[in-house]
């Protein structure tokens, strides 16, 4: 029996508030996290993830109380990114409540903190999320595709394909793929980095930028993905997740039913 293809909406936070916008640019206000989540929760969805987006080292507590009532509502696996720099971070998240933490510029600075994390708490609980771009301005990696900061905004000039290579070597149990070109424009998933990835990894990979319409998701796990994630389309309503996981039955994927609010 094939594994079920995961459905995870991403609720990108700031300031308490759940926000979206395109390439990480013009966010506007798309609810209370703690009530979205309770609905994702109640619709049916495979996971959730929480980002916070504007984290700094001298204000986490609107993250762990999120994380705290969210925990106490729904009772779906939570994965939580967003300024984490340490295994002492990690370990706090978890006992706010996170079933898994995202790490991303931290392991970029200080590719040993991989390595720490999996082995103080294993590669179950470590999300290395992934800012990728097509390269531009001059900038050349293998695959075509560079590693990015802040947003999206900086580049690295490190090739995205290898640095989660890199990173599943040394622990990381998913990859979180988001595209930073395709993100919130709603044109579909980057397949191509999609497959690159798949091809040199083993761990779960999760597509993430550019879901417009159900049509998108399928390709995106026929590419390699092992869970699409979603921010705007469900969260302004453009989408349910019911009728995501109908698509891709319909396309031959197995997807989790589960008894479901209407």
């Amino acid at each position: 029996m094939s594994v079920a293809v995961r459905v995870i909406p991403c609720l990108d936070v700031d300031a308490g508030r759940v926000v979206k916008g395109i390439n990480f640019k013009n966010l506007r206000d798309a609810g209370d996290p703690v009530e979205m989540a309770t609905l994702y929760d109640a619709e049916g969805a495979d996971e959730l993830v929480f980002l916070d987006i504007t984290a700094s080292s001298s204000d986490r507590s609107t993250t762990f109380e999120v994380v705290r009532r969210t925990a106490e509502q729904v009772f779906i696996p939570l994965t939580v990114g967003g300024g984490v720099r340490s295994a002492d971070d990690v370990n706090a998240l978890l006992r706010a409540g996170a079933d898994k933490v995202g790490v991303n510029t931290a392991a970029i600075n200080d590719p040993d903190l991989i390595d720490r994390i999996a082995d103080r708490f294993g590669a179950q609980v470590l999300v290395l999320s992934v800012d990728a771009r097509r390269c531009a301005d001059g900038v050349v990696t293998d695959s075509g595709f560079e590693v990015t900061t802040h947003g999206g905004r900086r580049g690295t000039g490190i090739d995205a394909v290898a640095w989660a290579h890199e990173a599943a070597r040394r622990g990381a149990g998913e990859i979180l793929l988001n595209s930073m070109d395709a993100d919130g424009t709603k044109a579909g998933y980057d397949l191509d980095m999609i497959r690159q990835v798949r091809h040199v990894v083993s761990v779960p990979v999760i597509a993430s930028g550019g879901a417009g319409t159900l049509g998108d998701f399928a390709p995106a796990v026929f590419a390699g993905a092992d869970a699409v994630l979603a921010a705007s389309v469900l969260h302004f309503g453009d989408l349910r997740i019911g009728a995501i996981k109908d698509t891709l039955a319909q396309a031959g994927c197995t997807v989790r039913r589960t008894a479901v609010m209407q």
